[in-house]
């Protein structure tokens, strides 16, 4: 019996050893002890203000930078030379240029005014009030279109006889050559105002005519 307990003390023992042994070598601890704090202090140093520092004071007088940037004006008659002696100045005197006031010149075209009329013909044989009202409309698209066209400034009378139908058509006109003005111009200007003229008004019913004729007297003047 004795050598039992013998045998279990010395293995229990052996075991111990081993365990502390196995547990040395592998770095494990099993027991950790409690580390002791260290504390650390805090000192707050307070940062330095820099002082503004103080800005140059601007004299009134100077000026800007930017004006001496500025391109300068272009150099005009008065500013183109500096002022220079009294020899030199004789000289400048004949090579600067005069500037003289432009002369204008007088128009060879002198405004004239013209005038066109159209003289009364004979109408004392007629005492229909509507042909007369009718016939005053004529007169005065026709004066109207000669105005137009008269530019020139020859003077004189253009005699033309035309009928006109019942719906305002031009038929028949005649330039009268023996109560005109021989003259081309006033011819032509005449014919083509009578024509530019037309068509003309329908007849009003008191003028229950298939045509009726016409004879005006066209008056170029200048005044």
């Amino acid at each position: 019996m004795k050598t039992d307990k013998v045998f279990l003390t010395a293995l229990i023992i052996s075991l111990g050893v081993h365990a502390a042994i196995f547990v040395h070598s592998s770095g494990l601890k099993i027991f950790n002890l409690p580390k002791k704090e260290k504390k650390i202090e805090l000192s707050y140093v307070k940062a330095l203000k820099e002082e503004p520092k103080p800005k140059p004071e601007r004299n009134m007088l100077q000026k800007p930078r930017d004006e001496f940037l500025k391109i300068p004006p272009r150099i005009t008659v008065e500013k183109r030379l500096p002022p220079q002696s009294s020899g030199e100045k004789k000289e400048l005197a004949a090579t600067t240029p005069v500037f003289q006031k432009p002369v204008l010149a007088k128009p060879d075209i002198i405004a004239v005014k013209k005038k066109i009329t159209l003289p009364p013909v004979d109408m004392n044989k007629i005492n229909n009030p509507s042909y007369i009202s009718y016939y005053q409309i004529i007169r005065e698209k026709i004066r109207r279109a000669a105005y137009q066209h008269y530019s020139r400034t020859e003077e004189g009378e253009a005699f033309l006889s035309f009928m006109v139908s019942s719906d305002g058509t031009l038929n028949e006109v005649r330039y009268i050559e023996e109560r005109s003005t021989k003259n081309p111009f006033l011819k032509e200007i005449a014919l083509k105002s009578i024509n530019e003229a037309a068509p003309f008004p329908v007849f009003p019913k008191e003028l229950a005519f298939p045509q009726l004729s016409f004879n005006v007297i066209i008056s170029f003047e200048i005044e």
